[in-house]
This record gives C-alpha cells, structure tokens and sequence, in this order.
C-alpha cells in the first residue's frame, strides 16, 4: 500500500539504534507465538498494517491474519496470530498496535453512529479534522465502520464556507464563481455553508450547488430547511456541528441526507486491544 511508508517512520521513532530491551533480556534464539486480542467489542480496521509491521521488523515471522478488517468482533475475539523470533515480536508490538487501535477505535465509533440513524436513510460522514499525514487511513477506517468519506482534501470538492462568503460581494458573485469554476473543473461539486434559513432559502436559487452543509442549525430549522428543498433531486443537505452519540438520531429524523461528524477522527478513543504471548 502507498501508505506503508508510514511504517518506516513509526518504526525508525520507535527503535532508533536498537531495541535494547529486547537485545538485554530475551535470548536471541528464543522463539515465541502471540495472540493479537481484543478486549472490548467493535470494528476492526488497520489489520494490514499491523501484519506489515511485523514483517517489516522480521520478514521470517509467521503471521496468520484470522479476522479481516471491517469485521465487528466480541471481547476475547483472536484477531491474530503471530510466531517467531521473541525479540522481533516484542520490537514490533507497540507500533502494530498503535495502528490497529487509533483505527479501530474510529472504525468502531462510526460503527456506533452508523447503527443509531439506521431506517432513517441520513448518511454518516467523516470530515477533515484528521491526523496530519493519516487522512487516507482515518478515512478508510470510517468505510471500514460503515460510513461514508466526504471529501478527501481541499482539490476534490468545493466547500464555501462563511469566511468565502464574506470574502465575496453578494450572490451574484457567488454564482459567477460556481460558474468559473464549473467551466474549468467541470466534475468538482460545490458544497455551500448556510448560518441560517435565509441562507438556506438564497442558496436553493443558484445553479450549480450539490449540498448545502447546515451549520449548528436547531431540530426545528433543518426540518424546515428539508421542506424548503422539497422533492428537488439536488442540493442535498449535510447536518453539522456539535453531533454527538446522544443527538445523532434526532438529527437523522428530520430528514437530512448527511451528518458529518468531525469526532470520528479528531478525538476519538483507540480500541482495546492486547498482544499475549502464549505456549508455542
């Protein structure tokens, strides 16, 4: 994967010279098998670059991965086995799990969120309040969860957001630069930003828009701006601002297309999980 570079340098941070620990205190021709276990319900995600750490500290190691990634598991659940040298499953330990909980631990609370606005029809999505340098792993975590990746980055969508709008002069303006911009990237959509049903109601007259994100709006006025679009294919429109696991499901009933959530990667809690060296 492109994304294993990663590895290197989570693996050069971690070892530096040596690992001392290991080269002191476990005998070189010991050999070992560890058991990679979960201690708490949830998603997996990020199996394959715990499997890639492993082999890139000892490419004799024997790995058997036994539950993939996007797999919901129990507490207890084996999700992998590995057998070898001692020294080089103690090396890689720290930095295989560092992957697999920070993405586990996203894949698995977007599994949460996902599963409170089921039967409503609203989509979950990331954001790009992401881990510098982890945006694609973070944000195939959230697949792995069953949501959905809004954009990746700033070149393949368009978000106008308040301060744009205060940089331009008024709708017309607006529209012109949906315009100019259609005719030079044509496939990029155009996500605008509404503070209030005003907003919502002036940006529904220009050409051009895809969603409309409503910003920290009440219960009442994102129904009232789902009724305003009416039964228009387009724009959709995204929730946004403050959702939590307790307000989720009131915000998928009033019927928005969206909820982008930005704690799925910005603050959230890595998955329970534990290497266990075991008899071999």
């Amino acid at each position: 994967m492109e994304d294993f570079w990663l590895i290197d340098r989570a693996l050069a941070e971690d070892i530096g010279a040596g690992d001392l620990s290991a080269r002191y205190f476990v005998a070189a021709d010991r050999r070992a098998t560890a058991l990679l276990i979960a201690r708490q319900d949830g998603v997996i995600a990020g199996g394959d670059f715990s499997r890639e750490v492993f082999l890139r500290v000892d490419a004799n190691l024997d790995i058997d991965v036994l539950i993939d990634d996007g797999s919901r598991v129990a507490n207890g659940a084996i999700i992998m086995k590995i057998s070898g040298s001692a020294r080089s499953i103690l090396t890689a330990e720290r930095t295989a799990l560092n992957f697999m909980q920070h993405l586990g631990g996203i894949a698995t609370t977007t599994f949460n969120y996902v599963q409170l606005v089921e039967g409503t029809g609203a989509r979950i999505l990331d954001t790009r309040k992401t881990t510098p340098g982890w945006r694609k792993l973070e944000k195939d975590a959230v697949k792995k969860g069953g949501g959905t990746n809004h954009r990746m980055g700033l070149y393949d969508r368009v978000m106008v957001k308040d301060n744009h709008l205060v940089a331009l002069s008024g709708l017309e303006s607006l529209q012109e630069a949906i315009h100019r911009l259609k005719q030079d990237h044509p496939g990029v959509e155009v996500e605008i930003e509404a503070d209030s049903l005003e907003q919502v109601g002036q940006f529904l007259g220009l050409s051009g828009v895809s969603y409309i994100l409503l910003d920290n709006m009440s219960l009442i006025d994102m129904k009232l701006a789902v009724e305003m679009r009416g039964q228009r294919a387009l724009p959709l429109l995204e929730a946004s601002g403050g959702v939590t696991l307790d307000t989720v499901r009131a915000i998928a009933m009033t019927g928005v297309d969206f909820i982008s959530v930005g704690a799925l990667t910005h603050s959230v809690k890595a998955m329970d999980l534990a290497l266990d060296f075991v008899a071999s």
